[in-house]
């Protein structure tokens, strides 16, 4: 250590400095996946965007997130310093998570306090100058933490410095595995100032805190850091070196000029041989990751239409309700589980049944785990798709009929006079599809048909029609349905009023308002479970009864009528709930990460193993890149398809990803195994060589040399 050099403070053997690093990447990991977990729901059911645009604009934030740390080392290794560009793109991290905690704020335009923001457009400019801070500033730090770490220690802290990386990535997997279990729970809260609605901000407001944390915590450690100055880019460098190569070989690409054995010799004009054969091995390896990509596309669809799915889904988990964004903490569990079982007892058994399982193989099984992972996603959609209702389409639109009548109801369809459907007093039929130009009839008993006009209902919306005949001629009443799946697993509930009186009803304490004899209330959305239904009539008297037990994402009109002695309630179910358990997820989850666990752990692995010391730093921009790249093919492939049943989709990345499968199977058989430290120590000999040659030759030239000595 040299006399102006400052000690750095120590515990327990290691640099103080390091656990503010390691607090520092917990707060920061929790901000980001916290964030990311409730990202696609927030797209879907706050800002209303299609199931498409919600999953593409996704990915496309994720892929930016890993095209930035390009720029973030280049700034660090070549300006600022890897302490400057933590903070000052930190900044920029927690100004994005602000601004899109501010964006969830429903009341921010909701002038008319009924719940929805009147001006979508400013929520939706504010989500997306949100999302490109915040993609800028984990991005740009994303390669500088770590390395920071490292500077702290000593050159003779080896152990120490080996054990603080276990620990930082511990703090990785423990942040994401805590934030998509909390930030799940604080989005179904409800929260707001002038209505109640789903608490994004909450969810988006508890990691913009944790980034400030973040921040700060770094920040307070500024006086015991070894603050390593900027000592250039090796990417920059390698970048410069390839593109000399490209441009002096099309400079002499004449016959008449002798062939070099490799296209990169062309740059011995300019850089060292030491160099060039170090770039030609890093080469080797980026040529195995173009196929890569593919694996990433498959497996960041965890966040996006995995997530999705699993709204569809039943999370009832006996005393536990799981939320959709919540099954992704299955991966960092599996993680944490699998992890010690391949290291402690799978790969060692496969040594002992002496098979070859070289790391390139491992990545191999790793990229066909993952598509088998979507075949299981694909037959779990098919078992959902059976459950879920099928909706009008163009030009066409569905109609109920509910009979409050006392006598048997006829009803006619008039666009084929042999489909009709015979309805018992207080009960429902079916929905029935119809086109826009199609009519009705209605009889009771053998009175005569009573046509009623359907010309003004609209194309690809449900109808209910309430029909009761008053003795002289039949009344009836249409009101519009819900016409999709309820939002995240709720409960749409209406009532009918089936008495000769004006009645309120209150669900769990929530009053509806008033209802006249022959109409239905609005919808109101309950959590799943048995609710208390609460009736007040206009002549006095209140009646209470408990409700079925509702499931996730059913809808029910529930017809009031009153009996001899308590109240009577019939069921009508518009949509049936859930039934498809989000536990079925487990086995594609379980694929997916084994899957992981063989290729991205051993793919980092190989790259270190095949690549020189001072390279490491571009295998990571290039393994990053691979990140960033798969999240592109999810949008040129869902955007391109134009497949509109789901598990198809799911079977075409899964197809796709086994044919790049077989490639890289190909690419890795023909690949030959380098030894980058061996190769370095040939260089280290011949320099040794060379420059005991050169002061030779000097000391002769001096005088010096040992025939100067014969002469003495």
């Amino acid at each position: 250590m040299g006399r102006g050099e400052k000690k750095q403070p120590g515990c327990f053997g290691y640099p103080l400095s390091i656990f503010f690093i390691v607090i520092n990447e917990f707060c920061e990991r929790f901000s980001y996946y916290g964030m990311r977990a409730v990202l696609v729901l927030y797209f879907k059911y706050f800002l209303h965007w299609d199931d498409n645009l919600a999953t593409v604009i996704y990915h496309t934030f994720v892929a930016i997130c890993y095209l930035t740390p390009i720029l973030g080392a280049i700034i660090a290794d070549s300006w600022l310093g890897k302490f400057k560009t933590i903070v000052y793109l930190s900044i920029v991290y927690t100004v994005g998570q602000v601004v899109m905690a501010v964006s969830a704020i429903h009341d921010l335009t909701d002038g008319n306090r009924d719940g929805t923001p009147d001006t979508l457009e400013v929520h939706v400019a504010l989500s997306v100058i949100g999302l490109l801070l915040i993609a800028l500033g984990t991005g740009g730090i994303k390669p500088c933490v770590a390395a920071f770490g490292g500077d702290q220690f000593e050159e003779n802290q080896d152990k120490q410095r080996s054990q603080f990386f276990s620990i930082f990535y511990l703090s990785i997997n423990a942040g994401s595995l805590l934030s998509t279990i909390i930030t799940p729970i604080l989005r179904g809260q409800e929260c707001g100032i002038h209505s109640q609605q789903k608490c994004y901000p909450l969810a988006f407001g508890v990691p913009a805190a944790l980034m400030v944390v973040a921040l700060v915590v770094f920040i307070v450690g500024s006086s015991m850091y070894k603050k390593v100055s900027p000592q250039g880019n090796i990417i920059v460098k390698v970048s410069k070196c390839i593109g000399f190569a490209i441009r002096n070989r099309y400079r002499n690409r004449s016959k008449s000029i002798p062939k070099r054995e490799h296209w990169l010799d062309w740059a011995k004009e300019k850089y060292d041989e030491r160099l060039i054969a170090q770039i030609k091995m890093v080469l080797k390896v980026l040529f195995l990751y173009i196929p890569l990509p593919m694996f990433w596309a498959l497996f960041d669809q965890q966040g996006s239409r995995w997530t999705l799915q699993a709204t569809t889904m039943d999370g009832n988990f006996g005393a536990i309700q799981i939320q959709p964004d919540q099954m992704q903490t299955v991966n960092p569990i599996l993680i944490i589980v699998l992890v010690p079982i391949f290291d402690a007892a799978v790969y060692p058994l496969i040594r002992k049944c002496k098979l070859d399982f070289t790391p390139l193989k491992r990545m191999t099984v790793g990229m066909f785990l993952a598509a088998m992972a979507f075949v299981a996603a694909a037959l779990v959609q098919i078992e959902i798709d059976k459950t879920l209702p099928t909706f009008p389409s163009s030009n066409e639109f569905q109609l109920k009929v509910i009979n409050l009548g006392t006598k048997d109801l006829n009803v006619t369809y008039v666009a084929n006079t042999a489909d009709s459907a015979l309805i018992p007093p207080f009960k429902a039929n079916e929905y029935h599809t119809l086109e826009q130009s199609s009519s009705v009839t209605f009889a009771y008993g053998t009175n005569t048909p009573q046509p009623f006009p359907l010309q003004d209902l609209a194309e690809q919306t449900r109808y209910t029609c309430v029909v009761k005949d008053d003795g002289t001629a039949i009344q009836a009443n249409v009101f519009e349905d819900i016409s999709a799946k309820p939002d995240q697993g709720s409960n749409a509930i209406r009532f009918v009023n089936g008495m000769q009186e004006p009645i309120n009803v209150t669900l769990n304490a929530v009053s509806l308002g008033q209802l006249m004899p022959l109409q239905i209330s609005n919808y109101t959305m309950q959590k799943l479970g048995i609710k208390e239904i609460e009736v007040f009539t206009a002549s006095g008297k209140t009646w209470k009864v408990e409700s079925i037990k509702f499931g996730f994402g059913s809808s029910y009109t529930i017809i009031i009528k009153e009996g001899n002695t308590e109240l009577q309630v019939e069921y009508v179910e518009d949509i049936q709930p859930n039934t498809i358990h989000m536990a079925l997820q487990i086995p594609q989850y379980f694929l997916i990460t084994a899957g992981e666990v063989v290729f991205s752990v051993t793919g980092l692995e190989f790259s270190y193993s095949q690549a020189p010391s001072n390279m490491k730093s571009v295998l990571q921009a290039g393994w990053l890149l691979t990140v960033a790249v798969g999240n592109i093919i999810v949008l040129i492939v869902a955007g391109a398809s134009h497949i509109s049943q789901q598990w198809a989709e799911y079977v075409l990345f899964a197809a796709l990803l086994v044919a790049v499968c077989i490639i890289f199977a190909v690419m890795a058989y023909f690949y030959t195994y380098v030894d980058p430290a061996e190769i370095e120590a040939q260089f280290d000999e011949e320099e040794k060589k060379k420059n005991a040659k050169e002061i030779e030759a000097m000391g002769v030239q001096n005088g010096d040399g040992p025939y100067s000595q014969t002469k003495m």
